[in-house]
């Protein structure tokens, strides 16, 4: 399968999780390495720019498309297995507590979740400590210019 991220140009070249643990997100706590990606270009783009307006927006992102094997171990959740305010604004630590465990555990590689900006799509997480880990690769990366109709 294939998963799309988008990355500022300086770090579109390696997968790394160290950027989210530096500041923590929805689905990990500070220190907590973990990579986000999305099943599509458009949820991966939708991602990005709930966190920006046009004039606060960078204009170096690039899509990284991946590819992940289709036999690599990976944990589906639903919306019932997901704390009640998973997808509030902001995150409650509950949904930290879901990815924490994800990467603690170290049983998956790629945690699939319900997106919160698109209903409907999914993000792929994945535990870069993970031994499947370097089965990930990455396919191609490519300028992403952001329609400025987005953020109208």
């Amino acid at each position: 399968m294939e998963a799309y991220r988008l990355s500022r140009e300086m770090y579109a070249s390696t997968l790394s999780g160290k950027g989210a643990a530096m500041k923590g997100a929805r689905w990990n706590s500070i220190g907590v390495e973990m990579i986000y990606t999305a099943s599509n270009r458009s949820l991966a783009m939708a991602e990005v720019a709930v966190h920006f307006t046009l004039a606060t927006l960078p204009v170096d992102y690039m899509m990284m498309t991946l590819f992940i094997p289709d036999n690599i171990s990976l944990l589906k959740l639903n919306i019932g297995d997901l704390p009640i305010d998973w997808n509030i604004f902001p995150h409650p630590n509950a949904t930290q507590a879901v990815g924490d465990k994800f990467i603690a555990e170290n049983q998956y590689c790629v945690l699939q979740i319900p997106s919160v900006v698109t209903r409907g799509d999914f993000n792929l997480l994945i535990n870069p400590k993970h031994s499947e880990f370097s089965r990930i690769k990455i396919l191609e990366v490519e300028k992403f210019p952001f329609d400025k109709r987005v953020f109208k």
